[in-house]
């Protein structure tokens, strides 16, 4: 179904142009492409946002006397007289698709508006208290009596979030306020003002009730979800409140199945940003009849979404594919998921007991997280399953050392093992406004780079344009190095030889580690060296 849609819609893009030009010549006025000029942001920000949306117009530059909008009605007189009328001035009238004025709005930040508007009677007051503030007690009369406006302020941002591409939206309670921050490209800015302290319990209490949470335990941390429809799409969202010494903070975690299904239909390992290098020796171990392959890196690297590429790749109608997951955030047709339940008893290794009688041909368990799930990963890799697997680790060697903490068998690990890869997920700088720089000897230095062989090279730095929100950053990459175990390395890793000799064999067998990987991209102007010294040591 996703993948129909996902045909249909540059068709229907192209001919809602076709048809906007056809209504341009019938009345007269000039097609504008709203994608290749630069909109004020000032100009449509003095307008209400609801008038904008709703009449469906965007104004796109102003002189004393005229301002030129693009509208995708221009026999709406009616909406043209009213914007002549609240601006006082003429009103040039160009024809462009509703889709273009939707993203031209998205672009100037109208979503932000909304948000400053909802959050106009939340804005922190500073006021000197006297004395002990008492603990305000939230009862459900309490809330119903807040007209509204609460819901309206949680909604907002929750809204502004999905139009950003927020991954997160965090609620954080301080001694002055609560401050709102939104995770986008996996860096956290803050949203908006700080809101006022006696606001702190309304908002989480109102996140609680969409949760189906209870809003009187304020003492222990609950987790739950909800799921909203934004824009005719249904989009699910995790939250997690935790107690904190100024009251309660909560997160809430934003999984767009909807953007993820599109990119799914087209997720392949060469679109993640893989170096040519690393993908042919990756490919070369997913592909085997058995054994187990490891991907590493911290939270939020990009682990599942590569575990996930390699399923896509290689799943075929005549095997069978099982996953046990927590919790399963992408969906992929003629793959069997399974999502951990742990108040019900259905633990990773609990469910990896039972995968292994439904007689699967590959395997994928979401994280390694106890010697129980370790044990069983590694004894399905040696009765002829592929295990594709996740575990915490800072790189490639780390994980070794992590698997034998957890009293394995070494033997036996090490037998299963086909690959390791390591990766980290590095911002890509905005096309539209990159600039170019060469770096002092001190910078070099810094960053661990000899400045005899950089001194020369041009490097690039964000700069920030609406394009990219200012951010300088625009969607992100990965980076990644791949161990492969060959023989003379599982005897050293058995022999406990120290890791840095492991790592020498390694290089000498032609690994190329992550920072080297990364600083390809950031020679290639992909990245910059701020961004690859964020997610690698510098060395």
């Amino acid at each position: 179904m996703n993948k129909e849609k996902k045909k249909k819609s540059p068709k229907s893009s192209r001919s809602e142009t076709e048809e906007t030009r056809k209504l341009a010549e019938r009345y007269s006025v000039p097609y504008i492409d709203l994608s290749s000029i630069t909109i004020s942001r000032e100009l449509v920000q003095s307008f209400p946002v609801d008038f904008l949306y709703r009449s469906n117009f965007v104004p796109f530059q102003e002189n004393e006397d005229t301002v030129k909008i693009a509208i995708d009605d221009p026999s709406d007189i009616a909406t043209v007289d009213t914007i002549e009328s609240y601006l006082g001035r003429k009103v040039e009238v160009y024809a462009a698709s509703k889709r273009a004025i939707h993203e031209a709005l998205r672009k100037s930040e109208t979503a932000l508006q909304v948000l400053r508007d909802a959050t106009e009677g939340f804005i922190v007051q500073v006021v000197e208290k006297e004395g002990i503030e008492e603990e305000e007690v939230i009862s459900v009369e309490k809330l119903a009596d807040q007209d509204g406006s609460i819901i309206k302020l949680v909604n907002s941002i929750i809204f502004t979030a999905v139009q950003k591409r927020a991954s997160d939206v965090h609620v954080e309670s301080r001694e002055e306020g609560v401050i709102i921050k939104y995770r986008i490209d996996g860096v956290l800015n803050e949203a908006m003002e700080p809101i006022d302290k006696k606001f702190q319990a309304p908002i989480i209490s109102r996140v609680k009730v969409m949760s189906d949470l209870d809003i009187a335990e304020r003492r222990v941390p609950q987790d739950g979800r909800f799921r909203l429809k934004i824009k005719d799409k249904t989009i699910d969202f995790r939250v997690s409140i935790m107690p904190s010494i100024y009251g309660e903070d909560a997160v809430i975690r934003i999984l767009d199945k909807e953007m993820i299904t599109e990119a799914i239909a087209e997720l392949r390992l060469d679109l993640l940003g893989f170096s040519e290098e690393v993908l042919n020796k990756f490919r070369k171990y997913i592909v085997q009849p058995y054994g187990m392959v490891l991907v590493t890196g911290p939270t939020g690297s990009g682990k599942t979404t590569t575990l996930y590429a390699a399923l896509t790749e290689i799943k075929l109608p005549e095997d069978k594919i099982i996953t046990i997951e927590d919790p399963v955030e992408y969906q992929i047709e003629g793959i069997t998921q399974i999502p951990v339940n742990e108040k019900k008893g259905l633990t990773f290794a609990r469910g990896l007991r039972s995968i292994l009688r439904h007689d699967p041909d590959k395997i994928m368990v979401g994280e390694i997280r106890d010697p129980e799930t370790a044990q069983i990963a590694i004894q399905s890799a040696l009765t002829g399953h592929l295990v594709f697997t996740t575990v915490h680790a800072n790189n490639v060697f780390d994980v070794i050392g992590r698997f034998l903490h957890m009293k394995v068998d070494p033997y036996s690990f090490i037998s299963a093992l086909n690959c390791i890869l390591a990766q980290r997920l590095v911002r890509v700088l905005c096309p539209a406004c990159k600039t170019s720089i060469k770096y002092s000897k001190s910078q070099l230095l810094e960053s661990g780079l000899s400045p005899q062989q950089y001194k020369e090279k041009i490097f690039y730095e964000a700069r920030g344009c609406p394009e990219c929100y200012y951010t300088g950053y625009k969607g992100r990459t990965a980076i990644a190095e791949v161990l492969e175990l060959s023989d003379e390395i599982r005897e050293m890793i058995l022999a406990k030889k120290p890791l840095s000799e492991v790592k020498k064999r390694a290089e000498s067998e032609g690994m190329i580690f992550l920072r080297e990987v990364g600083l390809e991209k950031v020679l290639k102007g992909m990245t910059s060296l701020k961004e690859l010294n964020k997610v690698t040591f510098v060395e």
